[in-house]
C-alpha cells in the first residue's frame, strides 16, 4: 500500500488504462478512469470488463471503493493531483504516431489549476514532452508538472507486469515531480530509474524494437537452417543459454503481432526518416517480420499447389496466448492472402470475438479445432494456444478432406505429427 493516498485521473479505459488504474488503486489511490465510450463507461459500472486480461477483473472487484469510472469530465478532475494519459496512438497516413487523442486530453485539462502532474503513459514519439510542456502552459497550467512514465506491461500477463515490474521508468524535467511519480508506485519492489523526459520516450521505443530484432533474428536463422537441414529449435534454445544473450523471445514462428511491436517499431523508423537518418537494421527487422507471415501461405502452395476453391483452417486468430487482442495480428495476414489467393478460410479461437473486422466477415468461425480441421484441405497453427496440444490428432487427420498441416508456432512433435499421417511443415525444423 502507499504510504500515503493520492487522487488519480486515468484518461482511457483501454489495455493501459484500466491496468494502470486497477493496479494504482491496488496500491491505495483513489483513482477515476474516463472514457468517451458510453458503453465500455456503462460495462465498467455494471462491474463487468470489456477486455480481457487475466487477473484484471479480480483486482478491479477488490477495489470498487477506490476505483471508479465515468465519461463526466468533471468527476475525474475533481481533487485529482495526478492525470495519467493513456489513451491510445496509432499509425496516421504519414506512419506517424496520431496524437489526437493525446491533445484532446490536453486540452480537457483547461483549468484544472489543483493538478500537480500530468503523466504520460502512452507511447509518444520523442520529442512529444517539449510539445506538452507548450500544451500545458497554453492551457493555463503553468503550475503542473509533467512526466513521461511508459510502460512495459505484454497482454495475458499485464497486472504482474505492472506490480512486478523490471524496472520503472521515469522521465521529469523537474526532480519533484518525479519524486512525485515514484510515490505513486510506493509498495513495487523494483528500481525506479529516473533520467529527462526525452530520454524516457525513447526508452519504450527502443525496448520494443530490440525484442522485436531478437524476434526476427530467430526466424532469419530459422529461414537459413530450413536451407541448410539444421533444427532452429535446437540451434536458438543452445544460443539461448548464452548469458550475454539469453533465451527469451529467440523462438521461431509466423512473426509477431499486437498493439507495441508493428507500431512502435513502425513509429522508431519514421522518427528516425524524419530527422534523415534510415535505420537500416530496424528497417531490416520489420521487413523479415512481414515475409514470416506470407512464407505460410507460399508453404501451403507448395505443398497444394493453387489454393482457390481450398478450404484452410486457421487455428488461432488473437496474436498470442492469453489474450483476446487481434490488432497486427498475424491470423489477419493469413486471412487476407488466402481469400486473395481464392481459398475459404476456417477459424477457430478461444477468447477472440471477430465481430465486423474484415478480413473476418468472410470467415466461417467453429468453436473447436476438431470442427474447424474437418473436411479441410490444410490447417496452419497461429497461436499457440495450449488447447491445441490437447487435440485428437490422429482422428484430425482422419477428418480432414488432406492432412496438411503448418505448424507456424512449433507447437507440435513433427515424428508423431507424420506418423499421424500430416504433412507437416513447421518453422525452422528439418
Amino acid at each position: 500500500m502507499a504510504d500515503r493516498e493520492r487522487r488519480v485521473a486515468v484518461f482511457g479505459a483501454g489495455y493501459i488504462g484500466l491496468v494502470t488504474g486497477a493496479c494504482l488503486a491496488d496500491l491505495g489511490h483513489r483513482v477515476v478512469v474516463r472514457d468517451i465510450d458510453p458503453e465500455k463507461v456503462r460495462v465498467l459500472e455494471a462491474g463487468d470488463v470489456p477486455i480481457y486480461e487475466p487477473g484484471l477483473g479480480d483486482m478491479i472487484a477488490r477495489n470498487k471503493e477506490r476505483l471508479t469510472f465515468t465519461l463526466d469530465l468533471a468527476e475525474v478532475l475533481e481533487g485529482s493531483e495526478v492525470a495519467y494519459v493513456c489513451v491510445d496512438t496509432p499509425p496516421s497516413a504519414s506512419g506517424d504516431a496520431d496524437l489526437s487523442k493525446v491533445w484532446a486530453v490536453v486540452r480537457s485539462l483547461a483549468g484544472a489549476t489543483r493538478l500537480r502532474a500530468v503523466v504520460m503513459k502512452s507511447t509518444v514519439p520523442v520529442g512529444t514532452g517539449a510539445r506538452m510542456r507548450a500544451a500545458l502552459d497554453e492551457a493555463g497550467l503553468t503550475a503542473t508538472g509533467y512526466a513521461s512514465n511508459p510502460e512495459f506491461t505484454a497482454e495475458g500477463r499485464a497486472v504482474s507486469d505492472f506490480m512486478k515490474p523490471d524496472r520503472i521508468v521515469i522521465g521529469a524535467d523537474d526532480p519533484a515531480v518525479a519524486a512525485l511519480v515514484a510515490e505513486l508506485h510506493a509498495g513495487i519492489d523494483a528500481p525506479v530509474v529516473t533520467m529527462d523526459v526525452r530520454s524516457a520516450e525513447m526508452v519504450k521505443l527502443a525496448s520494443n524494437a530490440l525484442l522485436a530484432t531478437k524476434i526476427s533474428f530467430a526466424n532469419e536463422i530459422a529461414t537459413l537452417c530450413e536451407n541448410t537441414g539444421a533444427d532452429a529449435v535446437e540451434v536458438l534454445g543452445a544460443v539461448g543459454l548464452d548469458h550475454r544473450l539469453g533465451s527469451h523471445f529467440l523462438r521461431p514462428g509466423i512473426g509477431w503481432g499486437g498493439s507495441c511491436f508493428p507500431k512502435d517499431s513502425e513509429a522508431l523508423r519514421q522518427l528516425a526518416s524524419n530527422t534523415g537518418f534510415h535505420p537500416m537494421l530496424l528497417s531490416a527487422v520489420i521487413d523479415v517480420n512481414n515475409i514470416q507471415k506470407r512464407r505460410a501461405i507460399q508453404k501451403l502452395k507448395d505443398t497444394l499447389g493453387e489454393l482457390a476453391g481450398r478450404e484452410v483452417a486457421l487455428l488461432g486468430m488473437a496474436f498470442k496466448p492469453g489474450t483476446d487482442d487481434m490488432r497486427e495480428a498475424p491470423s489477419t495476414v493469413l486471412a487476407s492472402r488466402l481469400l486473395a489467393e481464392g481459398a475459404s478460410v476456417r477459424c477457430w479461437d478461444p477468447l477472440t470475438r471477430s465481430g465486423d473486422v474484415e478480413p473476418w466477415l468472410s470467415a466461417t468461425r467453429y468453436a473447436t479445432p476438431e470442427e474447424a480441421l474437418e473436411g479441410a484441405d490444410a490447417a496452419v497453427v497461429v497461436t499457440e494456444w495450449p488447447q491445441l496440444k490437447d487435440v485428437d490428432w490422429e482422428r484430425a487427420a482422419e477428418t480432414m478432406r488432406r492432412p496438411v498441416l503448418f505448424d507456424g508456432r512449433n507447437l507440435l512433435e513433427p515424428a508423431r505429427m507424420r506418423e499421424f499421417g500430416f504433412t507437416y511443415m513447421s518453422v525452422g525444423r528439418p
